[in-house]
């Protein structure tokens, strides 16, 4: 297939709409099923290679949860506990005995379920039953990998009435060294930015705590792949394998720093026990129920609690999770990694990269205030190695 004409643009009035590859070639790609659009065709793109670099980074098979073009969430196949079953709304399936690309994309969805609604997934390896079962229930776009098993197949094109977009990708497809973009017809050109993510990029520790660990190296390099792919300004946080919480597309450094940092925190509220053990409805959806969490936990709770609005949601009126409640529990988010596709400008990064449990930081460095972000980092323990690369995406 040389080209692949598209419904429509970024937006419906922008037509027409095709891909196709400058030189003439085959598209690496074919379409199993549905129709993907412009738009999905950027986030499987996109996905791909992020999966794709963190299976070569960890040797772990690896998925993405794709939205507007960056990462709503990304993990490695590491198996799932009770308490992430239940947070990720698989708790009524064989989680045990999920294979690892399941629980990769299961750890992929379930960090932001609110961000990840209407995703686009990307997937490292063959796409088996148990992850095609877990794409089935959820709302989602689309999905690119590698394969698919007979089974698997069957399963995500009885999906959407048999238009779930589903794309298999050529694994050993190798694009051109140099890119193209054209904006305003004017067309712009470099290369690609196939920096690999390795130890030796996260080698150069500039604090006093110098202790990594091998979780750690594993979790500072899924947070740069990830921020790879995310559109700049950018900062993730990392914790066991996954991304916890990922902000994009900030102006402002500390902004993207206080989204990300808010995304794992409400990562790690909802394994509080106040919000697992919320009295939900049995006639709630699972997105009606991420919609209910998100607001419970958040400062507008009493849109949920007040009289003639929780016996919509709840069997019984829950009590408010007060801030005490919430920082208490907060308190004992421990481990967590940052990673920063640019320098930090000010220490009040690291402040709030702190009261969410951060311990590892990766950033290019190059500050004019470098010495005020390590101070700030020895005042917490932390360790922080400059990886001297700055990975902006746009």
């Amino acid at each position: 297939m040389k080209e692949l004409e598209l419904k429509y643009g970024c937006n419906p009035n922008q037509k027409p709409s095709r891909i196709y590859l400058a030189d003439g070639g085959d598209l690496p790609i074919q379409v199993l099923s549905g129709r993907p659009g412009y738009i999905n065709f950027l986030d499987a793109f996109n996905g791909w290679q992020l999966v794709r670099d963190l299976k070569k980074a960890t040797g772990l098979a690896a998925a993405a949860s794709f939205k507007h073009v960056s990462p709503a969430g990304a993990s490695v196949g590491l198996p799932l506990t009770e308490t992430l079953a239940k947070i990720y709304w698989v708790d009524d399936m064989d989680w045990k005995n999920f294979s690892p690309i399941a629980c990769a994309y299961a750890r992929a969805r379930g960090a932001d379920r609110m961000s990840s609604f209407g995703d686009f997934i990307s997937l490292s390896d063959v796409c088996d039953k148990d992850t095609a079962l877990l794409i089935k229930r959820e709302v989602s776009d689309g999905v690119i990998a590698p394969g698919y098993t007979e089974e698997a197949l069957e399963i995500l094109k009885s999906k959407k009435k048999g238009n779930y977009n589903v794309i298999e990708i050529d694994p050993d497809y190798v694009p051109a060294p140099l890119e193209h973009k054209e904006v305003f017809g004017v067309t712009f050109e470099q290369g690609r930015q196939e920096l690999e993510i390795n130890d030796e990029l996260i080698s150069r520790v500039v604090t006093k705590n110098q202790e990594l660990s091998e979780e750690a190296r594993r979790d500072l390099k899924i947070s740069l792949i990830v921020l790879k792919y995310t559109q700049s300004n950018s900062v993730c946080f990392v914790k066991d394998g996954q991304a916890i919480g990922v902000g994009a597309g900030q102006q402002s450094r500390v902004h993207c720093t206080r989204l990300a940092g808010q995304k794992a925190d409400n990562w790690f509220l909802r394994q509080c026990p106040k919000v697992l053990n919320l009295p939900f409805k049995d006639s709630i959806s699972r997105a009606e129920r991420d919609n209910a969490i998100d607001v419970y936990m958040g400062e507008e709770y009493m849109d949920v609690l007040a009289d003639g609005a929780w016996e919509n949601i709840f069997t019984e009126k829950p009590e408010a999770f007060t801030r005490e409640e919430k920082r208490a529990w907060l308190d004992q988010m421990t481990d967590v990694t940052l990673g920063s596709d640019a320098f930090f400008p000010f220490s009040d990064n690291i402040e709030r990269a702190h009261k969410s449990g951060v311990r590892y930081i990766a950033q290019p460095g190059g500050s004019v205030r470098d010495d005020a972000v390590i101070e700030t980092c020895d005042k917490y323990g932390m360790v922080m190695v400059f990886t001297g690369i700055r990975l902006f995406h746009h």
